[in-house]
């Protein structure tokens, strides 16, 4: 399905349009919170309750510090339960601690346990034999393609992207990443891809998604387009 405007289908432009300089940080911040798909489900699962945690947790901290109505100290004894509140700004901190140090605790030990038991007779044929070696446990996943690096890539990545950004988003460099780190995020969330290395996974996501993005970009077509239509 082709891009639509109002007066009718967009036409495929004749040549593919240079892509608009770096991204901006806003844009890489976005690749990156994406990439996160790559991780294992525990670190993804640390990285989605750490966050609004640790904000929740600096909120209340700054607030105790600029009101003066309590310390840093008293805040962290009511949010993990230890003390009773005795002010607003107590009480919302045990609230929280209330809701997130059981959900928090619980989650992760039951997580971890069942993964693990689940894991004693599955491991994949993929990843028999092989030792990983401490750096390779620690090493990040790297972030998805900035598809602008394909405009003077090899052959294959010239191809991919004069199929995905010209034909199926008519030269929307913009769009066509939206929908490159969708389409990649997703796949890397699917079972097929729960057991590979961090690495690996982002890896073959990407390449099963050149292969496949490509034949569909040529005939005009967008599949996360077509799924938010």
């Amino acid at each position: 399905m082709g891009v639509q405007l109002y007066g009718g289908p967009i036409p495929v432009p004749t040549a593919l349009n240079l892509p608009s300089g770096r991204q901006s940080l806003v844009k890489r911040l976005r690749r990156a919170w994406r990439s996160r798909k790559a991780l294992s489900g525990v670190t993804q699962w640390i990285i989605d309750w750490g966050l609004p945690v640790a904000l929740t947790l600096t909120v209340l901290f700054l607030s105790a510090a600029l009101t003066r109505e309590a310390t840093p100290s008293d805040v962290y004894h009511v949010f993990t339960l230890i003390d009773e509140p005795k002010h607003l700004l107590l009480w919302l901190a045990s609230v929280a601690g209330w809701l997130l140090v059981p959900a928090i605790i619980g989650g992760f030990a039951g997580h971890v346990i069942t993964t693990r038991i689940q894991r004693t007779k599955s491991t994949p044929a993929a990843t028999l034999f092989q030792q990983r070696k401490l750096s390779q446990r620690l090493r990040p996943p790297g972030l998805i393609d900035d598809l602008a690096g394909y405009f003077h890539g090899t052959y294959a990545q010239k191809d991919f992207v004069d199929a995905w950004v010209r034909v199926a988003h008519r030269n929307d460099w913009t769009r066509a990443q939206d929908h490159w780190e969708v389409y990649v995020r997703d796949t890397m969330s699917t079972p097929q891809y729960a057991h590979l290395h961090r690495r690996e996974c982002l890896r073959r996501a990407q390449e099963s998604g050149r292969i496949l993005l490509r034949f569909t970009g040529r005939a005009g077509r967008c599949i996360v387009c077509e799924r938010r239509q």
